[in-house]
């Protein structure tokens, strides 16, 4: 039985879909890591180091996606006439 992950399919091709994904996924989870760590042990603030560290690969995510664009089109030129893929 073949198995396709169509999300990750669709967020390599669509940079701007696989930002929203990560962005989603750190809003989901850092308050589930915070309510861990307030119901396991509150002597040291260790979710105080994941998650700014998590929020600056947003940010980074953010930047190249929207901000650093790059252009993924290829142009090749044959004769006079010119193709873009």
């Amino acid at each position: 039985m073949k198995t396709t992950f169509n999300i990750e399919a669709k967020s390599n091709k669509n940079p701007k879909l696989g930002f929203k994904i990560h962005l989603l996924v750190f809003l989901l989870v850092t308050p589930i890591v915070f309510i861990v760590w307030y119901l396991t042990s509150t002597t040291y603030p260790w979710p105080l180091w994941s998650t700014p560290a998590w929020a600056v690969g947003v940010v980074f995510h953010y930047l190249g996606v929207f901000v650093f664009k790059k252009n993924n089109t290829k142009s090749y030129r044959h004769g006079n006439q010119s193709y873009s893929i």
